[in-house]
């Protein structure tokens, strides 16, 4: 007879996921999830697999708990640009708010500490990358149609420009004590839309 989970797997991913955000792959042990968690080495592996499997699913629920507010902001009736504008200096916040400034996103996380030699966790990074350059070229098309975009520009490679750009001030704002480094990037970033 199967015994039953004494734990909430769902709140255990949660738990997961905070202590990787926080920590990175590498330096986040079995030893440091079951403290964290709660639960003994053998639920862990039972429930999610191993470490690595873990990761995966911890990355994947950080994907789906993307920012809704990015589509809603990158989607609005009207002019397109200010969304876009919006997000960007959000993201610029973001990576340097005191609160979540040493967390950074998991997915530049990810993408610095394992995407060059984990091909499951570099998939992951694409498709988080991808999603977000297509909802930033979808905007910059949009806007180009509009008329706030000169025509001579290419929405795809502002789009990836603002996609790497966005990561850079990410990993910057998790290292730097300066703010006005990450905030006058993206300003300049930002000009380019001009």
């Amino acid at each position: 007879m199967a015994r039953t989970k004494e734990f909430d797997p769902d709140a255990a991913l949660q738990a997961a996921l905070e202590l990787f955000w926080q920590r990175g792959y590498e330096a986040t042990s079995i030893a440091d999830l079951v403290e964290h968690l709660g639960i003994g080495r053998a639920s862990i592996y039972a429930t999610f697999g191993s470490k690595s499997e873990l990761y995966l699913k911890a990355l994947d629920r950080y994907d789906e708990m993307r920012d809704p507010g990015l589509i809603a902001e990158l989607s609005r009736p009207g002019p397109a640009l200010p969304g876009v504008r919006t997000m960007f200096r959000r993201f610029a916040a973001e990576s340097t708010a005191e609160d979540s400034r040493l967390r950074g996103c998991l997915v530049s996380n990810t993408a610095a500490e394992l995407g060059p030699h984990d091909a499951a966790c570099a998939r992951r990074v694409e498709r988080s990358w991808d999603h977000l350059e297509t909802l930033l070229h979808a905007s910059l098309v949009r806007a180009q149609a509009q008329g706030e975009l000169p025509a001579d520009r290419d929405p795809r490679a502002l789009a990836r420009m603002l996609l790497v750009l966005a990561q850079g001030l990410r990993i910057v704002g998790k290292a730097s004590t300066d703010p006005a480094r990450v905030h006058d990037a993206a300003e300049q970033a930002l000009a380019l839309l001009d």
